[in-house]
């Protein structure tokens, strides 16, 4: 007799198969059924997206985006700027140690906020004869030394202290160390200051008492050079002044004693310009650091408020509006942040990288930074079009239909380009009618530029937008129907997957019935055979062999039933 479910029973030929493991057949279908939902799910989505300004709003919104964050990085390198006396982030020692070598040569470490070498080295120039081009006039000595020629007045304050000689005694005070050599000395002028020089050069270390005469032959001459060289006739200062063995050695003694002072004080005052030096460059090493963390924190900062403005949108998109799910969106933008944090250390390593490359290039860097975000905001629309053309589903297609799709993506990526331009453009004319709004606020900058950021974000987002619309006008119907189609054809395949889920599980269910039946016709046979046996028994002579014989049959029959 046909089961009443016949019908409904699934043809084993709509498998391809001839071996069914229906468990494995229930579970695989069950797992088809659930990709086919997901896939709707996507179509469904994707249609909703479909004739969307969102997408445009985002694109513009993320090229906003990147200009702030420029400018707020920019701004940092400039501030630095500002505040290292206009000079450019150098963190080299020659830029903050001055040492004599470079001091000599005109290489002045010029970011030392202790010492003004500068004013040192001009100072320092001040002294020397200069010919027509402004380069030092030299004479040699009659040691054959050639050495700068001193301006008139240049010894003079060296002389304004000095304590005088005796009239009596028609002698002077010499400086053993001559103030012509001091003067001329790179050494001493790089990391002694005048007054340094003076009081050494009046010390009694240096000073020494001569006859008038002696002095007069000496002049700005070194101790030794003045004894060791005779003059245009051969005659040496012992011949000419007759100085004895003992007085030229008393001479020759005071003169090492005064330089090994004089080179003893250089030498304190050259480690005074290494360790201002170093706490100079430290101190530039330590601004630069804190406008660096300050545009991290503002990058990250930016990236939080960004999140919640969004949500915000979001909620006062929403049908309810309540202070719970106001709490609730502020919530999801906090977990959104949260997520992005890794990604969002790129962007904030990228926001300090501009800020010390400002600080070192100079704001220039903010004008390359933006023609490469026009770069590449055009090459994006460009691999987005090409991409697009790129793809299976879209190949054979007709070109009524491709060409929308491109021009939706090129005008996209036009209104972020747009944005750009406009806003540097609008910002120009601001600061030009009203140059005040060119003063950069800290951190944020100028006033002028965050308003022609805004503006050409407006201003190209609604131009952007009225063209998609246009284009998506044209588009849209088809796009809709196609993915509308896209949907039935899915719903169907559903359908046929979930019918022949049904099949399945109906086949089980009468596979296990008559499974049952069987065993059960099975045991009633067997029952039958056991109670024959047992009647059979009953009736034969041998009573005692009757007894075991029944017991048997009851045990059997017990198994049989259990």
């Amino acid at each position: 007799m046909p089961s009443k479910n016949e019908n409904a029973v699934l043809d084993v030929t709509d498998f391809e198969t001839t071996e069914i493991s229906w468990d494995e057949l229930e579970q695989s279908l069950e797992t088809e059924l659930e990709e086919k939902f997901e896939d709707l799910d996507f179509l469904q989505e994707e249609h909703e997206h479909i004739n969307n300004p969102d997408y445009l709003g985002e694109t513009v919104l993320n090229v906003v985006w990147e200009q702030f964050m420029n400018q707020v990085a920019t701004t940092a390198g400039e501030d630095f700027i500002r505040e290292n006396r206009g000079l450019h982030l150098d963190l080299r020692k020659e830029a903050h140690i001055q040492t004599t070598e470079n001091f000599a040569n005109g290489k002045i470490a010029t970011h030392n906020t202790e010492i003004d070498y500068q004013q040192r080295y001009d100072d320092w120039q001040a002294n020397f004869v200069k010919d027509e081009n402004g380069d030092v006039v030299t004479h040699k000595t009659r040691a054959g030394k050639e050495e700068p020629t001193l301006v008139k007045g240049a010894r003079k304050p060296f002389d304004e202290g000095r304590p005088a000689g005796s009239v009596e005694k028609h002698t002077d005070m010499d400086h053993t160390v001559s103030a012509a050599e001091i003067i001329r000395d790179p050494a001493a002028n790089a990391h002694m200051t005048k007054d340094e020089q003076i009081a050494f050069a009046n010390s009694d270390a240096n000073l020494n008492e001569m006859d008038s005469s002696l002095n007069r032959s000496k002049g700005d001459k070194s101790m030794t050079d003045w004894l060791d060289n005779p003059n245009a006739k051969g005659q040496k200062p012992d011949e000419i002044f007759d100085i004895s063995a003992e007085d030229e050695a008393k001479l020759r003694q005071k003169d090492a004693e005064a330089r090994d002072e004089y080179e003893k004080r250089k030498k304190e005052a050259e480690q005074k310009s290494i360790a201002v030096g170093k706490k100079s460059r430290k101190e530039e090493a330590f601004r630069i650091g804190g406008k660096a963390l300050r545009t991290a924190l503002m990058t990250i900062l930016a990236a939080l408020v960004k999140e919640v403005i969004g949500k915000l949108v979001l909620w006062l998109k929403s049908a309810e509006k309540s202070l719970n799910t106001l709490l609730e969106h502020i919530k999801m933008a906090i977990r959104s942040f949260v997520g992005k944090l890794k990604g969002l250390l790129v962007s904030t390593s990228d926001s300090v990288i501009t800020t010390i490359v400002t600080s070192i290039v100079g704001p220039v860097i903010g004008t390359i930074k933006k023609v490469f975000m026009l770069l590449k905001q055009g090459w994006k629309s460009l691999k987005e079009a090409v991409q697009y053309l790129r793809k299976p589903e879209n190949r054979g297609k007709p070109l009524s239909y491709l060409l929308p799709q491109v021009g939706i993506i090129v005008v996209t990526g036009l209104s972020g380009i747009g944005a750009i331009v406009l806003g540097e453009f609008i910002e120009k004319g601001i600061i030009a009618l009203l140059p005040g709004l060119g003063v950069d606020i800290p951190v944020l900058g100028s006033p002028a530029n965050l308003i022609g950021t805004l503006m050409g974000a407006i201003v190209c987002g609604v131009i952007g937008a009225i063209a998609i619309n246009l284009i998506n006008k044209y588009v849209a119907r088809q796009q809709k129907n196609d993915n509308l189609g896209a949907q039935i054809d899915k719903k169907n395949e559903i359908l046929q997957t979930q019918d022949k889920l049904m099949k399945v599980k109906i086949q089980k269910m009468g596979n296990a019935k008559e499974d049952a039946l069987r065993s059960m016709k099975d045991t009633r046979e067997q029952a039958k055979d056991i109670i024959s046996d047992a009647m059979a028994t009953i009736f034969h002579e041998d009573e005692e062999d009757n007894s075991e014989s029944l017991s048997s049959t009851a045990n059997d029959l017990a198994d049989l039933l259990s």
